[in-house]
């Protein structure tokens, strides 16, 4: 494990961050008279999508906050109940659609884990090169936002710029830029085209260079320390006792990454450091995001060094789809073919979780299967989701200002929380 550069290293920066956090009592006297009730969004530019905020002030004070979620209506679970294990895989797209790579890499591996399949070396490594494109972007993404939030404009720019780079990549690989649909149960829509590799790599140098500017722009940037230092403080406990996951459990000092420590796709096989800190704070989340970017080209690096060759899907004649130009010469592939595609794979009964670590946190899904080609019930646990619930106990003694800060650097997406 590896802590990102800070200057918060005294011993008593934790009870010093904590203290200037300045937690609101419930039972303070309103001392100006009426509270104010506020609503802030469901569209508001700071809420990072259709999240509303009934927050009640006392002044520019926040006395309680009340997170109101639901707007999306997406009714994925449900969904899932009527689908084949493959005619799903679209719909994870849409979880955390700024990571959809990496999405459907964990309900791919939570479907294989309920058939008892293991990927070839070459689709395991070619996976793991999506996830990480895919924390790249997402962090990319979350970084210059809640830069932007609090002022620092040509952040957002840098980082949107490469972030642009990796969706070229996705296209490349998966010829769709956003909802990219490229993972299948047991394998991979196609291997990677020619050049691919080359062209990644162009991208993680350049990736450095805008990242080394970010850091210049930021970790020593007097109004973006004030704006974050000693704000939205999470304790250790309070961040366990939140079930809240990936960084900013990392942030709040807790050392906890599924590669690490329940390792999937050969993550053991990489060498990565998990960044963390102890001071709970907006500045430390940002610290670990970016210290996080950093781990990922390394392993993208790493990825590409060591990728095996062979196949990239696994070959289980009952359940995969035959090979095109067999379909089309041999009546028996013919309906092979039509078999698997309108009854899906076959999947045993039983009841399975498969947790990965995406960009937001844990992304976990529960099949309860009954037999057949369609799930009995399928559960998602979203990082977003129980990420955003210690927003009512973190916003009370915040100013109003403060909001975009705090919810800028949980980074959030409102598209897995009403799943």
């Amino acid at each position: 494990m590896s802590t990102p550069p800070t200057e918060l290293d005294a011993p008593d920066t934790l009870a010093r961050a904590a203290a200037a956090a300045h937690h609101y009592q419930a039972d303070t006297p309103d001392v100006m008279g009426e509270r104010m009730t506020l609503n802030m969004g469901p569209s508001h530019p700071a809420t990072h999508g259709v999240l509303r905020l009934i927050l009640e002030l006392d002044g520019e004070i926040i006395h309680t906050a009340t997170p109101d979620i639901g707007f999306l209506h997406r009714g994925d679970e449900k969904i899932a109940e009527s689908m084949h294990y493959n005619q799903f895989v679209p719909y994870t797209d849409r979880l955390d659609y700024l990571a959809p790579l990496a999405n459907n890499v964990a309900y791919a591996c939570a479907v294989e884990k309920l058939m008892g399949w293991t990927l070839p070396p070459r689709g395991q490594a070619l996976r793991v090169l999506c996830c990480e494109l895919a924390r790249l972007s997402s962090h990319l993404l979350g970084i210059g936002v809640c830069a932007m939030d609090v002022g620092a404009m040509t952040v957002f720019l840098y980082t949107m710029t490469e972030r642009e780079k990796v969706h070229n990549l996705c296209e490349q690989l998966t010829g769709a830029r956003f909802t990219t649909a490229y993972t299948r149960v047991g394998g991979q829509l196609r291997d990677m085209p020619p050049g691919f590799q080359s062209a990644v790599r162009s991208f993680l140098h350049d990736c450095l260079i805008a990242l080394a500017e970010v850091s210049k722009l930021l970790d020593k940037n007097k109004i973006f320390r004030d704006r974050m230092m000693d704000i939205g403080v999470i304790s250790r406990d309070s961040a366990i006792a939140w079930g809240l996951t990936g960084p900013n459990l990392r942030a709040s000092g807790v050392p906890r990454d599924l590669r690490k420590d329940s390792p999937y796709l050969g993550y053991q096989n990489y060498q990565f450091d998990v960044p963390v800190t102890a001071e709970g704070d907006c500045y430390a989340r940002y610290l670990v995001r970016m210290e996080e970017v950093r781990q990922a080209v390394a392993i993208c690096h790493q990825v590409l060094d060591t990728m095996p060759a062979g196949p990239i899907n696994i070959t289980d004649p009952k359940s995969t789809l035959p090979d095109k130009e067999s379909v089309l010469t041999s009546m028996e592939e013919l309906i092979h073919h039509f078999m698997v595609a309108t009854q899906g794979i076959d999947a045993p009964p039983g009841e399975i979780y498969f947790a990965a670590e995406n960009p937001k946190g844990e992304l976990g899904f529960y099949i309860h299967s009954k037999g057949g080609g369609v799930p009995y019930r399928l559960k998602i646990r979203s990082p977003s989701f129980c990420n955003l619930s210690i927003v009512s106990r973190l916003l009370p003694g915040h100013m109003v200002s403060d909001v975009p800060a705090i919810l800028g650097s949980l980074d959030f997406v409102m598209g897995e929380c009403d799943r």
